[in-house]
């Protein structure tokens, strides 16, 4: 198999960090077990490494807009970070735009420079940064937007942890509430990131029902993904998950690792670190 496709990753420099960009508290570095030695940040040129480690060819890399930033606790990525690390890697990053609903027509006009000036590949959304579940009417500019240019859209599905102590955020991405939006924009493509953990059925049934709605397994290391899950990406359900790692969460040599240990086929495992992706971002064409 060529190299596998990354859908879910973050900026995490020491610049990053150091500039309050992560959203992320010691607390919650701590949760999720991270190694203490990349608490501060990895240079880009050693995730790298990580990714030719991994056997990953690509990462999508997200410009995250996390709420309104004039809340406490709100941060971006601007998008011209995001292109620059793009610019000087263009075979191993692309870029996703982050979508604030509180910037209204102008984050829609954010949206469509991020994509025909920065060449990014599709858009990325939080809807517990925003408050707001997946069919708000605020979203629906954005939506409208992505299907004119011809873009997916990834949002997280399922629950949320506490990513800071200074702003606890609501649960609010059911992933029952991407029915709505795919049955106003049957031609969006919609992909739940995140599993939809603890609603996994949910988001599968959701991938099962429309045909333009995916999901990735991301967030969680793979030999605790759900069982449903591992059973949907091995069988029926093969052309409509993908992989991430949501870095720094999951380290990328960790999460190939795992999934070769779940006993995949060779095309269902093809599919999902790969095929899929190309597919649904059209990356072939970039």
């Amino acid at each position: 198999m060529a190299g596998a496709i990354d859908i879910v990753c973050n900026l995490f420099t020491p610049d990053e960090v150091r500039n309050g960009q992560t959203g992320l508290d010691d607390a919650f570095k701590a949760q999720v077990r991270m190694p203490e030695n990349i608490r501060g940040g990895v240079p880009i040129e050693d995730y790298l490494g990580r990714m030719d480690r991994a056997g990953i060819e690509r990462s999508l890399l997200i410009a995250v807009r996390a709420g309104d930033i004039n809340v406490r606790g709100g941060f971006e990525i601007p998008y011209a970070r995001v292109h620059d690390v793009c610019r000087e890697h263009p075979t191993r990053f692309s870029g996703l735009a982050g979508i604030d609903p509180f910037r209204g027509m102008q984050g829609v006009y954010d949206l469509m420079q991020a994509v025909t000036e920065y060449g990014f590949v599709g858009a990325h959304l939080y809807p517990h940064w925003c408050g707001l579940a997946p069919d708000h009417a605020k979203y629906y500019p954005f939506y409208a937007k992505c299907c004119e240019l011809d873009i997916p859209i990834m949002m997280q599905v399922g629950h949320n942890l506490v990513y800071s102590r200074a702003r606890r955020l609501p649960s609010v991405g059911r992933p029952i509430c991407l029915d709505q939006v795919a049955i106003d924009f049957p031609e969006l493509r919609l992909i739940g990131i995140h599993i939809g953990i603890p609603w996994t059925d949910e988001m599968i049934s959701m991938c099962w029902k429309h045909e333009n709605v995916y999901m990735a397994g991301d967030a969680y290391a793979p030999k605790y993904w759900p069982e449903s899950f591992v059973h949907y990406a091995r069988s029926y359900g093969r052309q409509k998950v993908m992989f991430g790692t949501d870095w720094p969460v999951i380290d990328p040599e960790r999460a190939v690792a795992e999934i070769d240990a779940l006993g995949f086929g060779d095309e269902a495992k093809q599919l999902m670190m790969r095929d899929n992706a190309l597919r649904v971002f059209k990356l072939d064409a970039t």
